[in-house]
C-alpha cells in the first residue's frame, strides 16, 4: 500500500499532467472519480440526507487526520476543514501545487451530492492555505445564497482562467 502523503504528491502531479493536456481531462478524470464513489454514497447520502452526510464525513475526519469541525442544521451539513492534511502535504514538497489541486474534492464530491438530490457548495477560501468549508443543503436556494458570500467557491467543471488559478495559486 501507497502510504498517505507519497499518493498525495502523486496525485498533484497526475492533476498537473491531466491539466496540461487540456482542462477536458482532469475534469473527465474528476467525473470519473465522482461516478465511482456514486456507486457506495449516492444511496446512503439519498436515503440518509444530510445525516447521512454528517456521518460519513465523521469518519474522514478520523480516518484522514483532518483537524476539522462538523456541524449539522435542519437546513445543511457543514465539514469546515481547518487544516487539511491533503494540501499540506503538497505544500510540504519540493514540486508546486497543481493550480487546480482544491478542485479535485469538489470535483468527485459535486456528482455524488448531485445524485442523491442534495445541493454541495464548497469554499475553498485559498488555493494556497490547506483550509475550506464544504456544505451540504436540501434546498437549492439556500446553497445559492450560501455560494454568493462564499470567498472563493469552487466550480471544478467549469473552465478555469489564469485570473481565477494564478489570483489564488499557491507560492511555488
Amino acid at each position: 500500500m501507497i502510504p498517505s502523503d507519497h499518493f498525495v504528491r502523486f496525485y498533484n502531479e497526475v492533476f498537473k499532467a491531466l491539466e496540461d493536456k487540456g482542462h477536458s481531462h482532469i475534469v473527465a478524470y474528476w467525473r470519473e472519480l465522482g461516478r465511482i464513489q456514486s456507486r457506495e454514497l449516492a444511496a446512503r447520502f439519498r436515503a440518509g440526507g444530510l445525516q447521512a452526510c454528517y456521518d460519513y464525513w465523521k469518519r474522514i475526519l478520523k480516518e484522514e487526520d483532518c483537524k476539522g469541525r462538523l456541524t449539522l442544521t435542519e437546513d445543511y451539513f457543514e465539514f469546515r476543514m481547518d487544516r487539511c492534511p491533503s494540501l499540506a502535504k503538497v505544500l510540504d514538497n519540493d514540486a508546486s501545487p497543481s493550480p487546480l489541486y482544491c478542485d479535485h474534492c469538489a470535483g468527485w464530491v459535486e456528482p455524488v451530492i448531485r445524485s442523491a438530490g442534495l445541493h454541495l457548495v464548497c469554499d475553498m477560501e485559498s488555493r494556497s492555505e490547506p483550509h475550506c468549508v464544504l456544505r451540504v443543503y436540501r434546498d437549492q436556494a439556500l446553497a445559492r445564497a450560501y455560494e454568493r458570500q462564499a470567498t472563493l467557491p469552487s466550480h471544478p467543471y467549469a473552465r478555469a482562467t489564469a485570473k481565477s488559478t494564478k489570483r489564488h495559486a499557491a507560492p511555488t
